[in-house]
């Protein structure tokens, strides 16, 4: 126990070291004229030009920010949803799922010309376009996760008379808790990607619009202002989902619990042969 605490303890103390020595030659290696301020300015000069407009990054924060919650509501929330449900019915699998895949595989990026056609240059294209982006992943890995549950959980839920909602909520979703994490991980990361792309490319507000803006006229501490934003907006969201895993991992260990439980009674139950 002890040489697994003090491993840890070393992995997070190497893990910090490397972070103080990136910021530590980030500020240097421009200051000593190593790489050129226009490549890469040192990390005090960007700060100061975040913090010297700080209203204008606080607004387009706040549009990213409103962008990025709706798209992952509905990729990551309907990904689970619809995956749990294809998952689980073979039919609607054998259907959807070669689609989705082959879907999946062409880059959506040259699909956002259509989407600023259809919804213009506002929020709304850019949560269409984000929406999508993460929704076939999430769709994808919570599809595969419930294809790895034990059959017997659910012919044994079938049996007790459960529908198909208390099927999913109860019994699902719980055992394919992982899969489902991983996918959520990777579809959120994803709709980050696809709203500050997105307003890089054809947009009027947001971190990337303000990005695109400023490498225009070749300010470079203004342009890693923003991808200072977009870094701390990603770690937030990898923090949640943390969080979340924490939270989810009581829950599958309660989950488990109760169906040994349930088990146990079961062949209590049952006549001696």
């Amino acid at each position: 126990m002890s040489a697994r605490i003090s491993a840890r303890i070393s992995a997070r103390t190497l893990r910090y070291l490397i972070v103080i020595g990136l910021i530590a030659l980030w500020e240097l290696l421009p200051r000593a004229g190593l790489i050129p301020e226009l490549f890469l300015p040192s990390l005090s000069s960007t700060l100061i030009a975040g913090w010297t407009d700080a209203g204008e990054y606080g607004h387009a924060l706040a549009v990213t920010l409103y962008e990025v919650v709706v798209s992952m509501a509905f990729a990551c929330g309907g990904g689970i949803l619809l995956g749990a449900v294809v998952g689980s019915l073979p039919r609607p699998r054998v259907l959807i799922m070669p689609m989705v895949s082959s879907l999946y595989a062409v880059p959506l990026v040259i699909l956002y010309p259509v989407f600023t056609v259809w919804l213009g240059i506002g929020s709304e294209s850019k949560i269409a376009f984000a929406s999508i982006y993460g929704f076939l992943p999430t769709m994808l890995a919570t599809a595969a996760g419930i294809q790895t549950i034990d059959p017997q959980l659910l012919l044994a839920a079938r049996s007790m008379g459960a529908t198909l909602s208390q099927r999913l909520v109860r019994v699902i979703i719980p055992a394919a808790i992982p899969t489902v994490l991983s996918g959520l991980r990777v579809g959120g990361a994803l709709v980050i990607v696809g709203v500050v792309v997105s307003e890089m490319l054809i947009s009027s507000a947001g971190i990337g619009y303000l990005i695109s803006r400023y490498r225009t006229i070749l300010d470079s501490a203004h342009v890693f202002a923003g991808v200072l934003l977009v870094l701390f907006l990603a770690i937030g969201f990898n923090a949640v989902i943390r969080w979340i895993e924490g939270k989810a991992a009581i829950w599958q260990t309660g989950t488990r619990a109760g169906q040994t439980n349930d088990d146990v009674a079961a062949g209590a139950m049952q006549p001696a042969t």
